[in-house]
């Protein structure tokens, strides 16, 4: 309210409100915006959760008063179901709730519900399409294919998009009667049902809205799909259809079948299951853990939260995805709930205290790592604790009232939670709603075509007293022997294909183990179908046809080799890319809380080596380009010397700071507005010099972050900076002096404790203040003026000198993953998992790995290979 009212959200870093328009767009992500004050909405019963009475009954009379619904602008369907009408309707159940007892909101008279209905009514042309499901976006004054609406050209959206709608809309209807929205709910939901893959009762991630065509054919429990899953056993607690629930025991059948791997869930493709669609998982299905909880089956989701927990406890926080051995892939963290939620379904489920202390760490990561002055920002890089001036609604509405009620005792509550159902949005909605105008039949479509085996329904709402024996030791003796899988071994995705063979035969030829040189192995890739080709270079290229190969296994083994050689060339590439690194603001007011991502240079001191970094006051050089001896040197002589981008090369302008006695250097981009979120992160390039008499530190900064910088000076004077590999524990920073401490209490009320320090010692996924480690780092040379910078994207880096056993992947099918969404690589595993050191796999930028036509299942298989790298795009706009 202070900063950012009315806007949308609130941008941490520059302590503004996120107005769409107003700022740079961020594509899909941007479609949660309407200009409907969106974080006022979303965490309108979170303050009811809080014991905040009084500020809710405030909160809600902004919303009555100032929001406006009716605004020419287009938004996702999906994000505003669940963001505000299940805001509004959150909101309006806590409100009945309170006027009951008596006490607050006396004057209450609907007035949040009948807000919802009009949301609703505007959402309602989104579902003009002949198979029921939603258009992804729809125009909240204009609709859907007006003229005017600026949208209802697309043709595909998520699964998720489209089934999870029911909580809200069945909620909307039964409320007021209206049994419409309901209506449009079920249809959605229904034609997915309808659609799913009939062999492995599975749903792909994308499908076609006009033809129910999967577009995507991967399937797992994260982006894309994940709350389609939820909202079907939810809708039956909910609504009290067993259509519902038999659905939900089908695809969970499904799920433990072909998606978990313990303590994995990786995606497999819906026409062949038993091949794993990639070797990541994302973020998003750290729900699932809790929603196995809701359905009864708590080994495995103590098994996979155990797992996630390990990621956490390794990196802070859970980055967007992760491998299968535990090495980041997307290194962003948007400061995502669903950990935190399965993390308290636990706990109710258990008791163990264990999960409290997971909490804890929670909550000390949180402020120790991602609290700033104006609130809490998004993490750019798990990895070097750089942030986004991005602070998500679902924040406050999920992250803050999970935390509450894990440690919350039943008298803290003002209310009985367990009379209310979460929606994927954590508001809640009443169990009553279940006898409510019940407008709509319970026809059964299910059984018609599905036969569901009794023991379906084995651990499906249990009795808790049987399901958890009185045993404190319960849930440990299952954690117990995963307590290690992160830091201490390097497990492997195993397929169920291989999985199905025990202790059989395991794939003959692992990608990381091939040498073009060994003709043991050359012998068996022509046994997989697998042909090697010398090209004029030096290089061999790799191309498989699968009609080739001795039997139908040795082509699947080929298949799998095709896949391991892709992602080892894709990490292979990736380790050749410096990693970023951190400028962190360690002065008054931001005592080491504000860290922006900058990209390194191939000259100077390289602070991966040099721990403690670089620390100083920063100063600003005259001429400010610094191409020419520096004419201010008392001003710069100890300090880090801020430049702008420009104008001669970047080791000159290091040279020239350098005698002028600067102990770093930071290269700010001249390009108006440039920023991480549109451009790719690079190293700065030598001068094609020897550079070794260049000693300190060089780092870049694109335009936006390096204002931040510039407008600090300008407001406080003294700006100290620390340069570093990654951004440093605070405590390290200040070495025991005193600094300001924030904390969350019991009540997760944020309090500043006034310690201040010695006055003569000085004093943080996807937005626009910090620069994203996950982008490309390519090289570039600083031009004179008058020619243009060449800015080398990775993908297209000349390529090293080629030697025999350097590698081209070659697959019709498949998209080879370049560096767009490379991380840094961390220390590889040493246990059974040494790489070649003969090995350089070089992937061409037009690879293609060619598959013959005439195999049919292989095709199925690769046919929507090439679009993995879709499921970032995906997981913005799935925030669950």
């Amino acid at each position: 309210q202070e900063h950012a009212y009315p806007a949308d959200e609130l941008m941490p870093l520059t302590c503004r409100g996120r107005v769409r328009g107003q700022e740079p767009s961020r594509g899909d992500v941007d479609d949660a915006l309407g200009k409907f004050s969106l974080t006022l909405i979303d965490t309108l019963d979170t303050l009811v959760v809080l014991n905040k009475t009084k500020e809710f009954e405030e909160a809600v009379k902004k919303v009555i008063k100032d929001v406006n619904l009716d605004n020419d602008i287009v938004v996702s369907v999906f994000e505003t179901n669940i963001r505000v009408l299940g805001g509004l309707l959150g909101g309006h159940s806590v409100a009945i709730m309170l006027k009951e007892k008596g006490e607050y909101m006396q004057w209450y008279n609907g007035e949040l519900l009948h807000m919802a209905k009009e949301l609703g009514y505007k959402l309602l042309p989104a579902f003009n399409t002949t198979s029921g499901l939603p258009y992804p976006r729809v125009n909240l004054k204009f609709g859907v294919r007006h003229p005017e609406a600026r949208t209802g050209t697309e043709t595909d959206t998520c699964t998720a998009c489209a089934g999870t709608l029911i909580l809200e809309f069945a909620a909307l209807s039964r409320f007021t009667g209206t049994s419409i929205f309901e209506e449009y709910a079920r249809k959605a939901l229904d034609f997915i049902w309808e659609k799913r893959q009939r062999s492995s009762n599975l749903v792909g991630v994308t499908i076609n809205i006009h033809t129910g065509d999967w577009v995507r054919k991967d399937s797992g429990v994260g982006a894309g799909i994940d709350s389609y899953y939820e909202y079907l056993l939810k809708a039956y607690v909910l609504l009290g259809d067993d259509s519902f629930l038999e659905r939900f025991n089908t695809h969970y059948d499904a799920i433990m079948r072909y998606i978990s791997q313990p303590p994995l869930l990786l995606d497999v493709h819906i026409h062949k299951p038993m091949l794993n669609a990639r070797t990541w998982m994302d973020s998003l299905l750290a729900f699932f853990p809790g929603l196995q909880v809701l359905k009864g089956d708590i080994r495995p989701a103590i098994e996979t939260h155990e797992m996630l927990y390990q990621v956490i406890k390794k990196h802070n926080f859970l980055p967007e995805a992760f491998t299968t051995d535990f090495r980041v892939h997307w290194a962003q963290h948007p400061l995502r709930p669903e950990f935190a939620e399965s993390t308290y379904f636990l706990y109710k489920a258990t008791g163990d205290p264990y999960y409290l202390e997971v909490g804890k760490t929670l909550i000390e990561n949180l402020n120790k790592y991602a609290r700033v002055p104006c609130g809490f920002a998004a993490m750019k890089d798990v990895r070097t604790g750089s942030h986004e001036d991005r602070m998500d609604s679902f924040f406050l509405a999920e992250m803050f009232k999970y935390l509450y009620l894990l440690f919350a005792d039943k008298e803290d509550m003002i209310f009985d939670i367990e009379d209310y159902i979460f929606t994927t949005e954590a508001h809640l909605l009443p169990l009553w709603l279940s006898t409510t105008n019940q407008t709509i039949s319970k026809k059964n479509t299910t059984t018609e075509y599905t036969e569901l085996d009794d023991s379906n329904f084995d651990w499906t709402c249990p009795n808790t007293q049987i399901l958890f024996p009185n045993d404190p030791m319960f849930a440990q003796s299952i954690r117990e022997p995963l307590k290690n899988v992160v830091d201490k071994s390097c497990p492997r995705g195993i397929s169920r294909a291989e999985e199905s063979l025990g202790s059989g035969p395991k794939p003959p030829l692992r990608a990381r183990d091939f040498m073009a040189s060994n003709p043991e192995h050359l012998e068996i890739l022509k046994k997989m179908g697998v042909s090697l080709i010398h090209l004029k270079d030096g290089r061999v290229q790799l191309v498989q046809h699968a009609v080739q190969a001795a039997s139908s296994l040795d082509a699947e083994d080929g298949l799998r080799f095709m896949q391991e050689m892709i992602e080892l060339s894709s990490q292979q590439q990736k380790e050749q890319q410096l990693p970023p690194r951190a400028v962190q603001i360690v002065s008054h007011p931001f005592f080491g809380r504000v860290v922006l991502t900058a990209g390194p240079a191939q000259f100077g001191m390289d602070l991966s080596k040099h721990k403690a970094g670089t620390r100083g006051f920063v100063a600003t050089i005259k001429p400010y380009n610094g191409c020419s001896e520096i004419t201010n040197p008392e001003a710069v002589k100890e300090k880090i010397a801020l430049m702008q981008r420009g104008q001669c090369m970047f080791a000159e302008k290091a040279r020239n700071i350098q005698k002028a006695g600067a102990i770093g250097g930071i290269v700010i981009d001249d390009n108006e507005g440039s920023s991480s979120d549109t451009a790719p992160l690079f190293q700065m390039a030598g001068d094609g010099k020897n550079t070794d008499d260049i000693t300190i530190p060089m780092l870049f900064l694109f335009n936006k972050e390096g204002n931040i910088i510039l407008d600090a000076i300008r407001e406080y004077e003294s700006v100290e900076v620390l340069l570093s590999d990654k951004a440093k524990d605070r405590a390290t920073i200040f070495k025991g002096k005193m600094i300001p401490n924030y904390i969350i209490d019991s009540n997760l009320e944020m309090e500043h404790m006034d310690q201040k320090l010695p006055e003569n010692d000085s004093h943080k996924q996807n937005s626009e203040e910090a620069t994203s480690a996950s982008q490309d780092v390519g090289a570039v040379s600083e031009e004179p003026e008058g020619e243009s910078s060449d800015v080398t994207d990775p993908d297209s880096l000349s390529p090293a000198p080629a030697d025999s056993d350097s590698i081209s992947i070659s697959n019709q099918d498949s998209y080879v993953p370049g560096t767009n969404e490379a991380s840094a690589p961390e220390p590889a595993c040493t246990q059974g998992d040494h790489q070649p050191q003969e090995q350089k796999t070089e992937t061409e930028s037009n690879s293609k790995v060619n598959w013959d036509n005439k195999v049919q299942p292989m095709e199925s298989i690769l046919a929507d290979w090439n679009e993995d790298i879709e499921a970032f795009e995906m997981m913005e706009k799935d925030e669950l």
